[in-house]
């Protein structure tokens, strides 16, 4: 049942119902007749209950002795008061609504504390005064059950990583609860997701185990690239001994060329790649003249 309720006095009511009062005050002492303040004082006071204002953002439903007349506002209009009642203001604005859900099980039976808000508005006023009887009540209870809902339908690595997917999902459901009453959710955003601190610290540890196996993985990797590339570099090799020499001469010239090193190198690799003249005069260039 749709809750009905006098519309609060506004002040053009107040200032109309003065004017008279005091318009009925002056012709009475100029006729010195009591009348005339009498007839401005009852027309007055139908006038501060018969003059109602609804603000841009308002609309409200006007009742003929309990019946549906229709919607009203904005703006100023009139009633006929006891014969005529309006329900309840009616924001058409953006609303937000705070939901929060504790110790929900997720899909995989882990307990979470979620908190969310709601974003909703009413887009048809007709349906929510007449079919809900307090819609902002409605929503909010409707919301939370939802949010409860969808936790359980999904795991904890989900809802902690596609909250954008799972606040679609709830918008969509609560949408498609609330819009036969005229109000439409414009969309849901998930703020916290708190798991306990005991289940926090397995899954910190999870986490770092698993970076630890992925970087053994990546190091397995690298050595089975290098090792590879050593055995290529040895089919080149052994194919061209020409390219072994010129190799271990390149080796040799990049150890020495710096001032003050040695290098001891088996006689035997020198006199297998004649290195004796190279080295010699490697050593003459690098020395000062």
């Amino acid at each position: 049942m749709t809750k009905i309720e006098i519309a609060p006095i506004n002040r053009v009511a107040v200032t109309a119902s003065l004017v008279c009062v005091a318009a009925g005050a002056a012709v009475s002492a100029i006729l010195r007749y009591p009348a005339p303040i009498v007839a401005g004082a009852l027309v007055g006071v139908y006038l501060l209950f018969a003059i109602k204002v609804v603000q841009q953002w308002e609309k409200v439903a006007l009742l003929r002795l309990g019946k549906y007349v229709g919607l009203r506002g904005p703006g100023l209009f009139l009633i006929v008061p006891v014969y005529e009642t309006l329900s309840a203001y009616v924001d058409q604005r953006v609303r937000v609504a705070s939901v929060s859900a504790e110790s929900t099980l997720t899909r995989d039976t882990v307990p979470v504390n979620v908190d969310a808000i709601v974003f909703w508005l009413v887009w048809n006023v007709e349906k929510t005064i007449l079919e809900v009887e307090d819609f902002v009540a409605a929503i909010n209870m409707s919301a939370q059950t939802a949010l409860r809902e969808s936790i359980g339908r999904h795991q904890l690595a989900h809802m902690i990583t596609e909250r954008e997917v799972m606040g679609r999902e709830w918008q969509r459901v609560l949408d498609e609860t609330t819009n036969p009453w005229g109000i439409t959710v414009q969309s849901v955003e998930i703020r916290d997701v708190r798991i306990p601190p005991g289940l926090e610290d397995a899954m910190s540890r999870q986490a770092q185990a698993e970076r630890e196996r992925q970087a053994r993985i990546i190091l397995g990797q690298a050595e089975t690239e290098i090792s590879n590339s050593f055995v290529q570099a040895a089919a080149a090799y052994a194919e061209n001994p020409v390219a072994l020499h010129l190799r271990a001469m390149n080796m040799l010239y990049e150890a020495i060329k710096e001032k003050g090193s040695m290098v001891i190198v088996p006689s035997s690799a020198v006199e297998t790649m004649g290195l004796g003249g190279t080295l010699a005069t490697a050593s003459l260039g690098g020395a000062k003249p």
